[in-house]
């Protein structure tokens, strides 16, 4: 093992088909990370537990690709915030029009429809809002006077479906319909065929008018929601979360904290078993010991005692990782000192009086490299599975969207019991993946650097 150069590592692992298909998705992996980064703003990252945030998200919504599975399309939830505005004044009356185009192709109604604003006014304004239909119908859904002030103020709402005034104000329009309306919903009622009970497609536009005296309206927030069963690439969740947050989110979390607990595991298992070994006798002797105390110890139990009573901050589990990541690779490094240390050069150094940490910095550690890299890399599942497990056991940290913590939260609601599989299946096979990558490029590593597995 100490012959091989790190150019002729580089040759052999080229060779190797498992390595480069570990460098391949450790590749993806980390282009995935870096998307995160920059496509998601850091404060969606860091609401991901702040129902505010996520209150416009529909409740376990599918994945918007089943769709094109399924010969009836399911409604997709429609989070509508560009409306064309228009502004018109006549004499004192001056009105805000927002208009939002919707094309409803499915074939089952909506869950509902929210209007949401935020408006900037003094004195009265009357809201008015109505959807005309493809089929040419107007419907008048809404007339209804804001709070009156008599100085500028910024008045926030959110218009459900649910409103009484609304269902009231479809029943009064009912003799456009051939069927009774009375046991249906607002939104059934609004797309819904003149002659059936049948979802009616086609471009729906919604219209809310603003009209005020004397007095500008300034709208800082129009959205207007088609609550739907599909939404995004990858659902949400119970919290209403958009799962492609927490998944997109997780793989640099997952990166960050294999890579920190691997690296730092070897150096330290590193550094210890070749003191140990380099240095022999007593101090040999009650170093092994030591490590022999810190391998004994059962990982887990005491990973979810200490996270209990101490902290479950993901940094502080990083190091209890550390801590028990290192004896193992130390029994080697120790083994493979023993054996170092009795060749020629490096008694010549101790014969030219040479310091012990240049001897085990310059003539020892160098011939463990190779073995330190191939470590590193079977290191990194361990550590990725590890916190997964604390995490799903509700140890971990709640403030990091990690995989492990999406499947605690699956486990917490029964998602496998109320088949919600996209809920689970992809932070599952994400762990499997991200663990797979560094599995193939440790083996390929480990049959160079191994003269057996070589072979």
């Amino acid at each position: 093992m100490s012959s091989i150069t790190p150019q002729e590592i580089k040759q052999e692992f080229v060779k190797s088909k498992i390595g480069i298909a570990g460098i391949t998705i450790l590749g993806i992996l980390i282009a995935i990370s870096i998307i995160a980064i920059i496509a998601i703003p850091v404060e969606t990252f860091q609401e991901w537990n702040n129902p505010g945030n996520w209150i416009l998200y529909p409740k376990v919504a599918i994945p918007i690709w089943v769709n094109l599975f399924m010969t009836e399309k399911i409604p997709e939830h429609k989070i509508l915030d560009d409306p064309n505005i228009q502004t018109n004044s006549e004499g004192e009356i001056m009105l805000s029009s927002h208009k939002f185009g919707v094309n409803f192709d499915y074939g089952f109604f909506p869950n509902d429809f929210i209007y949401v604003f935020s408006s900037e006014y003094s004195e009265s304004v009357l809201l008015q809002m109505s959807v005309t239909r493809p089929d040419g119908i107007k419907l008048d859904l809404l007339s209804t006077s804001l709070p009156h002030s008599n100085t500028k103020t910024i008045h926030s709402e959110r218009v459900f479906s649910t409103d009484e005034a609304i269902k009231k104000n479809l029943l009064l329009q009912s003799k456009v319909f051939d069927f009774d309306l009375k046991r249906l919903s607002a939104e059934d009622i609004v797309f819904s065929k003149t002659n059936a009970n049948e979802p009616l497609k086609g471009n729906y536009i919604f219209s809310i008018d603003m009209y005020s005296v004397n007095s500008e309206i300034k709208t800082h927030e129009s959205k207007l929601i088609i609550g739907g069963k599909a939404f995004g690439m990858m659902g949400t969740d119970e919290l209403r979360r958009d799962l492609a947050v927490g998944l997109l989110w997780g793989t640099p979390l997952a990166l960050f904290i294999g890579l920190v607990v691997s690296i730092a595991s070897v150096i330290m298992g590193l550094l210890y078993g070749v003191y140990a070994g380099f240095k022999g006798k007593k101090t040999d002797e009650v170093m092994m010991r030591f490590n022999d105390v810190i391998y004994a110890l059962p990982a887990l139990p005491f990973l979810i005692i200490l996270s209990v009573t101490i902290s479950n901050s993901i940094f502080v589990l990083v190091g209890f990782l550390m801590i028990f990541g290192w004896v193992g690779i130390a029994k080697v490094a120790r083994s493979m000192s023993l054996q170092i240390k009795t060749r020629g050069y490096v008694d010549a150094a101790n014969m030219m009086g040479q310091k012990n940490s240049k001897i085990v910095l310059k003539h020892i550690l160098p011939q463990l490299l190779p073995y330190a890299f191939a470590s590193i890399a079977i290191s990194v599942p361990a550590a990725i599975t590890t916190e997964a497990g604390l995490s799903f056991l509700g140890l971990g940290d709640p403030s990091f969207p990690t995989w492990g913590h999406i499947l605690h939260d699956a486990n917490t609601f029964g998602a496998a019991a109320r088949g919600l599989w996209w809920w689970i299946m992809p932070p599952g096979v994400m762990i499997a993946i991200a663990g797979l990558a560094f599995v193939f490029i440790g083996n390929a590593l480990d049959a160079i650097v191994n003269p057996k597995l070589k072979r």
